[in-house]
């Protein structure tokens, strides 16, 4: 199946996108298009206008600045993944790259268009939730800063004004000698996730001070455990209480389609939690 018919625009900055979406009818944003370009094919969209970003200047590129690294909305997940500072920085989000799709995949995928898709498999969406990321947002009105936390406005929706773009996104980082871990359970790798996980812990003085919990694949968008999460500050990390935090997944109000049932997601995220839960605070210094 091919794509209905469209009209193409190439800008080549922020403010022709900006004046293209406010005066366009029924536009739609080309980035990498791993995610649009199928679905226009299989006409699940169907744009009037799409807007290619592609040769926009400034929207790509990784830099450090105020205990946050700040990656542009068109970096390329491969170069994200790859890149030295992510990888010393934001280990969590090197080690979530390496499940999404293939290598293929993600040379021409980007870091803001798999946010503004929202798929709720989808591994940069966990990850963002998991470090509380700000997305810079640019319209007409100006510019402002979006919690990754309210982003999500419904399934696959995000909560953008129809003449808004994401530009960058903010990733805070953890301090040096955190514990991490991101996991996932597909079909085959490649696949969308049934469930994934994603695991921050602080261990020091022998206690958990600060911790993580993010469930992806789950709901119609990422789930923070805040209960798991409270459970474990000040407890001497123990494989009782990785399990009893764990078990905390069992009490999720988990969506069901053809892929899974509920109950099955949630027997799911309470193992991948677990295994999270084990795997950073091994690489913390610490042993269950």
């Amino acid at each position: 199946m091919k794509a209905a018919p469209f009209a193409y625009h190439d800008p080549r900055n922020v403010e022709e996108v900006l004046h293209l979406l406010a005066t366009l009818e029924n536009p739609r944003l080309l980035a990498g298009g791993q995610s649009l370009m199928p679905m226009l094919n299989m006409r699940v969209a169907f744009p009037d206008h799409v807007i290619d970003l592609n040769r926009v200047e400034g929207l790509d590129g990784v830099t450090e600045r105020d205990g946050a690294l700040r990656i542009g909305a068109m970096t390329r997940q491969r170069d994200v993944e790859e890149h030295p500072l992510v990888r010393a920085r934001l280990p969590v989000m090197a080690e979530a790259l390496s499940f999404v799709g293939h290598w293929q995949t993600r040379n021409r995928g980007t870091v803001g268009g798999s946010l503004c898709n929202l798929d709720p498999s989808a591994e940069l969406v966990a990850v963002a939730a998991a470090l509380d990321a700000v997305l810079e947002v640019r319209g007409p009105a100006g510019a402002r800063d979006l919690s990754i936390h309210a982003f999500p406005e419904g399934f696959m929706t995000p909560a953008l004004a129809p003449e808004e773009m994401v530009t960058a996104i903010r990733f805070p980082f953890w301090p040096a000698g955190h514990g991490h871990c991101f996991t996932e359970f597909a079909r085959r790798h490649g696949d969308y996730a049934i469930v994934s996980a994603a695991a921050l812990l602080m261990v020091e003085g022998g206690r958990v001070t600060r911790a993580s919990l993010t469930l992806g694949g789950v709901a119609a968008g990422p789930m923070r455990l805040r209960e798991a999460e409270a459970a474990l500050l000040g407890a001497v990390p123990s494989e009782e209480v990785l399990r009893g935090a764990a078990a905390r997944c069992q009490e999720i109000e988990a969506m069901s389609d053809p892929q899974a049932p509920a109950w099955y997601r949630r027997r799911l995220a309470t193992t991948l939690v677990r295994r999270a839960l084990e795997t950073a605070l091994a690489r913390a210094g610490g042993a269950a």
